[in-house]
Protein backbone atom coordinates (compact mmCIF):
# COMPACT_ATOMS: atom_id res chain seq x y z
CA UNK A 1 0.00 0.00 0.00
CA UNK A 2 1.61 3.60 -0.85
CA UNK A 3 0.12 6.20 1.00
CA UNK A 4 0.84 10.35 0.06
CA UNK A 5 1.97 12.42 2.90
CA UNK A 6 0.20 15.30 4.23
CA UNK A 7 0.29 18.18 1.83
CA UNK A 8 2.82 20.16 3.73
CA UNK A 9 5.67 17.38 3.69
CA UNK A 10 5.26 16.60 0.42
CA UNK A 11 8.16 19.03 -0.90
CA UNK A 12 10.14 16.48 1.42
CA UNK A 13 8.66 13.09 1.53
CA UNK A 14 7.29 11.65 -1.53
CA UNK A 15 4.78 8.71 -0.07
CA UNK A 16 4.95 6.16 2.83
CA UNK A 17 5.03 2.15 1.78
CA UNK A 18 3.52 -0.56 3.84
CA UNK A 19 4.80 -4.08 3.52
CA UNK A 20 3.11 -7.11 4.88
CA UNK A 21 4.83 -10.84 5.07
CA UNK A 22 3.29 -13.39 7.05
CA UNK A 23 4.99 -16.52 5.48
CA UNK A 24 7.76 -18.34 8.15
CA UNK A 25 10.09 -18.73 5.27
CA UNK A 26 13.23 -16.53 4.70
CA UNK A 27 12.63 -14.21 1.47
CA UNK A 28 15.15 -12.48 -0.60
CA UNK A 29 14.08 -8.80 -1.88
CA UNK A 30 15.88 -7.18 -4.08
CA UNK A 31 16.08 -3.19 -3.98
CA UNK A 32 17.53 -0.46 -6.37
CA UNK A 33 18.03 2.73 -7.25
CA UNK A 34 15.18 5.10 -7.72
CA UNK A 35 17.40 8.29 -7.07
CA UNK A 36 15.22 8.60 -3.44
CA UNK A 37 16.25 8.12 0.23
CA UNK A 38 14.20 6.16 3.20
CA UNK A 39 13.38 5.45 6.65
CA UNK A 40 12.90 1.77 7.56
CA UNK A 41 10.44 0.54 10.02
CA UNK A 42 10.26 -3.08 11.16
CA UNK A 43 6.41 -3.49 13.02
CA UNK A 44 7.14 -6.94 14.06
CA UNK A 45 9.63 -9.29 15.88
CA UNK A 46 10.87 -10.44 11.89
CA UNK A 47 14.55 -9.86 11.07
CA UNK A 48 16.20 -8.01 7.83
CA UNK A 49 19.71 -8.44 6.61
CA UNK A 50 21.97 -7.26 4.12
CA UNK A 51 23.04 -9.73 1.61
CA UNK A 52 22.18 -11.87 4.73
CA UNK A 53 25.15 -10.99 6.09
CA UNK A 54 24.65 -7.95 8.19
CA UNK A 55 21.46 -7.87 10.64
CA UNK A 56 19.90 -4.77 10.25
CA UNK A 57 18.47 -2.50 13.12
CA UNK A 58 14.63 -2.27 13.47
CA UNK A 59 14.13 1.34 12.26
CA UNK A 60 16.78 2.66 10.20
CA UNK A 61 18.04 5.48 7.45
CA UNK A 62 19.24 4.53 4.17
CA UNK A 63 21.07 6.48 1.89
CA UNK A 64 21.24 7.11 -2.33
CA UNK A 65 21.91 3.30 -3.70
CA UNK A 66 24.86 2.92 -5.53
CA UNK A 67 24.24 -0.91 -6.70
CA UNK A 68 21.74 -2.90 -6.32
CA UNK A 69 21.60 -4.50 -2.53
CA UNK A 70 19.36 -8.29 -1.83
CA UNK A 71 17.76 -7.98 1.79
CA UNK A 72 16.76 -10.92 3.34
CA UNK A 73 13.63 -10.80 5.22
CA UNK A 74 13.57 -14.03 8.25
CA UNK A 75 10.09 -14.79 9.87
CA UNK A 76 6.62 -13.20 9.79
CA UNK A 77 6.68 -9.36 9.90
CA UNK A 78 5.91 -6.02 8.72
CA UNK A 79 7.29 -2.69 7.76
CA UNK A 80 7.13 0.54 6.70
CA UNK A 81 9.15 2.86 4.78
CA UNK A 82 9.16 6.22 4.04
CA UNK A 83 9.94 7.09 0.72
CA UNK A 84 11.98 10.89 0.41
CA UNK A 85 12.02 13.07 -2.35
CA UNK A 86 15.80 13.19 -3.77
CA UNK A 87 16.53 15.85 -1.47
CA UNK A 88 14.16 15.55 1.26
CA UNK A 89 16.60 13.98 3.73
CA UNK A 90 19.17 16.89 3.12
CA UNK A 91 16.43 19.43 3.54
CA UNK A 92 14.65 18.38 7.08
CA UNK A 93 17.79 17.08 8.90
CA UNK A 94 20.52 18.79 6.67
CA UNK A 95 22.61 15.78 6.87
CA UNK A 96 25.31 15.44 3.82
CA UNK A 97 23.71 13.24 1.34
CA UNK A 98 27.57 12.11 1.07
CA UNK A 99 27.66 11.01 3.99
CA UNK A 100 24.86 8.74 3.67
CA UNK A 101 25.24 7.11 0.48
CA UNK A 102 25.31 3.89 0.95
CA UNK A 103 24.91 3.67 4.34
CA UNK A 104 22.55 1.90 6.58
CA UNK A 105 22.06 4.05 9.96
CA UNK A 106 20.19 3.32 13.20
CA UNK A 107 17.39 6.21 13.40
CA UNK A 108 18.11 6.20 16.98
CA UNK A 109 21.46 7.38 16.61
CA UNK A 110 20.09 10.99 14.37
CA UNK A 111 17.20 11.43 16.49
CA UNK A 112 17.90 9.58 19.89
CA UNK A 113 14.89 8.72 22.08
CA UNK A 114 12.38 10.36 19.72
CA UNK A 115 13.30 7.74 17.26
CA UNK A 116 12.06 4.95 19.81
CA UNK A 117 9.29 6.36 20.94
CA UNK A 118 8.41 7.48 17.27
CA UNK A 119 8.81 3.34 16.68
CA UNK A 120 6.54 2.02 19.66
CA UNK A 121 3.62 3.89 18.66
CA UNK A 122 4.15 2.88 15.07
CA UNK A 123 3.57 -0.43 16.50
CA UNK A 124 1.02 0.08 19.19
CA UNK A 125 -1.32 1.62 16.40
CA UNK A 126 -2.15 -1.07 14.09
CA UNK A 127 -4.82 1.08 11.93
CA UNK A 128 -2.72 2.16 8.98
CA UNK A 129 -4.49 5.94 9.16
CA UNK A 130 -3.24 6.33 12.68
CA UNK A 131 0.52 5.13 11.03
CA UNK A 132 0.22 7.79 9.06
CA UNK A 133 -0.87 10.27 11.56
CA UNK A 134 1.52 9.38 13.56
CA UNK A 135 4.58 9.91 10.77
CA UNK A 136 2.84 13.00 9.46
CA UNK A 137 3.16 14.42 12.68
CA UNK A 138 6.77 13.34 13.54
CA UNK A 139 7.84 14.63 10.12
CA UNK A 140 5.60 18.24 10.34
CA UNK A 141 7.74 18.65 13.70
CA UNK A 142 10.89 17.89 11.67
CA UNK A 143 9.77 20.62 9.62
CA UNK A 144 8.76 23.10 11.65
CA UNK A 145 12.17 23.34 13.34
CA UNK A 146 14.07 24.20 10.09
CA UNK A 147 16.34 26.55 10.03
CA UNK A 148 17.70 26.89 6.89
CA UNK A 149 16.63 25.87 3.17
CA UNK A 150 18.42 23.64 0.37
CA UNK A 151 20.35 25.58 -2.84
CA UNK A 152 17.67 27.92 -4.29
CA UNK A 153 18.08 26.25 -7.78
CA UNK A 154 17.75 22.67 -6.44
CA UNK A 155 14.00 21.54 -6.69
CA UNK A 156 14.42 23.47 -10.17
CA UNK A 157 16.75 21.78 -11.83
CA UNK A 158 14.85 18.29 -10.30
CA UNK A 159 11.95 19.41 -12.01
CA UNK A 160 13.90 20.14 -15.10
CA UNK A 161 15.64 16.62 -15.15
CA UNK A 162 12.00 15.18 -14.91
CA UNK A 163 9.75 16.87 -17.21
CA UNK A 164 12.72 15.92 -20.10
CA UNK A 165 12.32 12.22 -18.46
CA UNK A 166 16.01 12.22 -17.92
CA UNK A 167 17.25 13.13 -20.85
CA UNK A 168 19.07 15.65 -20.83
CA UNK A 169 23.40 16.46 -20.84
CA UNK A 170 25.37 17.39 -18.24
CA UNK A 171 26.46 20.37 -20.48
CA UNK A 172 22.30 20.96 -20.92
CA UNK A 173 22.24 21.38 -17.19
CA UNK A 174 24.95 23.95 -16.72
CA UNK A 175 23.16 25.99 -19.60
CA UNK A 176 20.02 25.96 -17.78
CA UNK A 177 21.43 26.67 -14.30
CA UNK A 178 24.18 28.96 -15.09
CA UNK A 179 26.65 27.42 -12.90
CA UNK A 180 29.56 25.48 -13.44
CA UNK A 181 29.79 21.63 -13.93
CA UNK A 182 32.21 21.35 -10.56
CA UNK A 183 29.56 23.86 -8.77
CA UNK A 184 26.77 21.60 -9.95
CA UNK A 185 28.25 18.19 -8.77
CA UNK A 186 28.85 19.76 -5.71
CA UNK A 187 25.30 20.42 -4.79
CA UNK A 188 24.03 17.47 -5.97
CA UNK A 189 26.65 15.79 -4.36
CA UNK A 190 25.85 17.37 -0.59
CA UNK A 191 22.16 17.47 -1.27
CA UNK A 192 21.00 14.55 -2.87
CA UNK A 193 23.67 12.24 -2.50
CA UNK A 194 24.67 11.26 -6.45
CA UNK A 195 26.21 13.05 -9.87
CA UNK A 196 23.79 15.15 -11.66
CA UNK A 197 24.51 12.44 -14.70
CA UNK A 198 23.70 9.53 -12.29
CA UNK A 199 20.65 11.01 -11.42
CA UNK A 200 19.38 11.49 -14.97
CA UNK A 201 20.46 8.02 -15.71
CA UNK A 202 18.22 6.61 -12.95
CA UNK A 203 15.46 9.32 -13.96
CA UNK A 204 16.16 7.61 -17.51
CA UNK A 205 15.80 4.14 -16.43
CA UNK A 206 12.27 5.33 -14.26
CA UNK A 207 10.74 6.57 -17.47
CA UNK A 208 11.37 3.10 -19.51
CA UNK A 209 9.56 0.82 -16.36
CA UNK A 210 6.79 3.56 -16.33
CA UNK A 211 6.15 2.79 -20.12
CA UNK A 212 7.29 -1.07 -19.40
CA UNK A 213 4.72 -1.16 -17.17
CA UNK A 214 1.92 0.25 -19.17
CA UNK A 215 3.10 -1.15 -22.47
CA UNK A 216 0.12 -2.70 -24.98
CA UNK A 217 0.18 -6.41 -26.22
CA UNK A 218 1.25 -4.60 -29.52
CA UNK A 219 3.66 -2.58 -28.60
CA UNK A 220 7.10 -3.44 -28.66
CA UNK A 221 10.00 -3.61 -26.38
CA UNK A 222 12.17 -1.72 -29.44
CA UNK A 223 9.36 0.92 -29.35
CA UNK A 224 9.33 2.06 -25.45
CA UNK A 225 13.25 1.65 -25.92
CA UNK A 226 13.47 4.43 -27.94
CA UNK A 227 10.77 6.53 -26.24
CA UNK A 228 13.47 6.21 -23.22
CA UNK A 229 16.18 7.49 -25.49
CA UNK A 230 17.91 4.51 -25.14
CA UNK A 231 20.03 3.62 -28.51
CA UNK A 232 19.00 0.33 -28.99
CA UNK A 233 17.95 -2.94 -27.24
CA UNK A 234 21.40 -3.66 -26.22
CA UNK A 235 22.32 -0.42 -24.78
CA UNK A 236 18.52 -0.61 -22.38
CA UNK A 237 19.84 -3.99 -21.06
CA UNK A 238 23.21 -2.91 -20.25
CA UNK A 239 21.77 -0.09 -18.48
CA UNK A 240 19.20 -2.13 -16.81
CA UNK A 241 21.46 -4.97 -15.61
CA UNK A 242 23.93 -2.39 -14.63
CA UNK A 243 21.33 -0.91 -12.05
CA UNK A 244 18.95 -3.69 -11.43
CA UNK A 245 21.13 -6.78 -11.72
CA UNK A 246 18.56 -8.44 -13.99
CA UNK A 247 17.62 -8.02 -17.71
CA UNK A 248 14.17 -6.38 -18.41
CA UNK A 249 12.04 -9.51 -19.42
CA UNK A 250 13.27 -11.24 -16.17
CA UNK A 251 11.91 -8.27 -14.16
CA UNK A 252 8.93 -8.62 -16.54
CA UNK A 253 8.15 -11.98 -15.84
CA UNK A 254 9.92 -13.48 -13.19
CA UNK A 255 9.34 -10.85 -10.44
CA UNK A 256 6.78 -9.42 -8.44
CA UNK A 257 6.78 -5.64 -8.00
CA UNK A 258 6.33 -4.60 -3.82
CA UNK A 259 7.39 -1.04 -5.28
CA UNK A 260 8.70 0.05 -9.14
CA UNK A 261 12.45 -0.65 -7.62
CA UNK A 262 11.86 -3.23 -4.50
CA UNK A 263 10.67 -6.78 -5.88
CA UNK A 264 10.78 -10.28 -4.83
CA UNK A 265 11.73 -13.25 -7.41
CA UNK A 266 8.12 -15.72 -8.36
CA UNK A 267 10.13 -18.52 -7.18
CA UNK A 268 9.25 -17.67 -3.95
CA UNK A 269 6.80 -19.30 -2.04
CA UNK A 270 3.87 -17.07 -0.32
CA UNK A 271 4.47 -13.49 -1.68
CA UNK A 272 4.45 -10.58 0.20
CA UNK A 273 0.95 -8.09 0.10
CA UNK A 274 0.05 -4.82 1.11
CA UNK A 275 1.60 -2.44 -1.74
CA UNK A 276 0.66 -2.06 -5.18
CA UNK A 277 1.38 -4.93 -7.09
CA UNK A 278 3.14 -3.37 -10.94
CA UNK A 279 2.45 -6.54 -13.13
Amino acid sequence: MQIPPSKELLPYIKHYLFLESNAAQQKTLRLFSDGNTGMVFLLRQGRLSLNNSLYLPSSFLYGQISHFQDLVLAEKTSFIITVFQPDGLYQLLRISARELKDQIVNTRDIFGQSATRLHEALVQYKQPTDKIQILNAFFYDLMSQRKFSGHPLLSSVLRHINQHKGLLSVEQLVRYTGYTERHMERIFAEQIGMSPKKFTNIVQLHTFLKLLRSKSDITSLTTICHESGYFDQSHLIRAFKKYTGITPSEYLNGTSRLAVNFMEFNDMHDPMSGLYNLS
